[in-house]
């Protein structure tokens, strides 16, 4: 059922959803980390498993408000509306503050995860033996996707819907990095950064009026592979929220220890003090369509504590703790949202 929500309340859900949009986007954090940390993660999962026959049978009969009312359109509007709109804003932010102070930004990401484990820990107190497992589990899957080789590039269509599935887990699943899987499934550069790049110029040509791209065999492939990449997220959203919604109900203790233990995991992904391993093929290096360099993965060194950056990049650790902390505090929704 639908909740009755002020205009600040609106507004802030909307910031919300900018700052999980933003998180999807960055290797190793994970939008549905974020989602769990504001207080919004079950509500979102709860929402969207209201897309389901009944929902379709409104819809279909016309009832528009009805239909509205009944997936708790506000929020999903507000929420999935502003991750959208973060690929286009915030996540371009991000990605400036990553190409120039990449080492602060991981530390302040570092530091968030850390305040995230103990605000999503400190009141889990069923310690019994299952959820202590679960919590193992968790934790060696996150630590094990972070040691992974990356595959090799596919843009068959096939595929790219499967990326799609695959990658929206990192919405729905706190711990689970969905840009990471895509750059160990090696779609990441394609998926998220040539056909966005891609999509945004058609916003601009279309904007203008300017139709000669219908023309270019190049911007229609990338916008098959963003159109079929957005259905299979979708898809994706949708299937993985009924499958949550369904163990959150049941294994609620079982479920939330494998989370804590896939945050905990991804500690290793974050892990600030690291040198980028770029692509190359044929013995040259690979190029986005940004004319970046295509990131391939990560090779992780302890700090040097000699060295004045290592103590800001501290510093930004603490920072981001402290921030979490002050969500805690002064006001993040953190009620859960269960509906049927």
């Amino acid at each position: 059922m639908a909740r009755n929500r002020s205009f600040s309340d609106k507004f802030f859900l909307f910031i919300k959803g900018l700052s999980m949009g933003a998180a999807n986007k960055v290797p190793g954090v994970s939008g549905g980390m974020v989602s769990f940390v504001l207080g919004f993660y079950e509500e979102l999962i709860y929402s969207l498993r209201k897309i389901n026959y009944k929902a379709f049978l409104l819809l279909f009969n016309r009832r528009f408000k009805s239909f509205y009312y009944y997936i708790n359109g506000t929020f999903l509007l507000l929420v999935i509306g502003g991750s959208v709109f973060s690929y286009f804003s915030v996540s371009l932010l991000l990605d400036y503050l990553l190409r120039h102070y990449e080492l602060y930004v991981w530390s302040a990401f570092f530091g968030m995860i850390i305040g995230s484990i103990y605000y999503i820990s400190k009141d889990f107190n069923d310690w019994r033996r299952s959820n202590i497992i679960s919590m193992v589990i968790g934790i060696v899957i996150g630590i094990a996707i972070s040691f992974m080789n990356p595959a090799k590039e596919n843009d068959n269509l096939y595929f790219v819907f499967f990326c799609g599935i695959i990658g929206v887990t990192g919405m729905t699943l706190p711990g689970l990095s969905g840009s990471f899987i895509l750059i160990l499934m090696g779609n990441y550069v394609l998926l998220l950064v040539d056909s966005v790049t891609m999509l945004y110029k058609t916003f601009i040509d279309v904007f203008t009026g300017d139709f000669s791209f219908i023309n270019s065999e190049e911007r229609m492939r990338y916008l098959k592979i963003i159109a079929v990449f957005t259905g299979g997220s979708a898809f994706g959203l949708v299937a993985t929220s009924h499958i949550l919604g369904y163990v959150l109900k049941r294994w609620h203790q079982i479920v939330t220890s494998i989370i804590i233990g896939f945050i905990t995991g991804s500690l290793g992904i974050v892990w600030p003090w690291k040198r980028v391993v770029y692509k190359i093929v044929n013995g040259e290096m690979l190029f986005d369509i940004n004319g970046d360099k295509v990131i391939e993965n990560y090779k992780r060194y302890f700090p040097d504590f000699s060295q004045q950056e290592t103590w800001v990049a501290i510093f930004f650790v603490f920072f981001g703790a402290a921030l979490v902390f002050l969500i805690d505090k002064y006001g993040s929704e953190s009620k859960e949202y269960r509906n049927e």
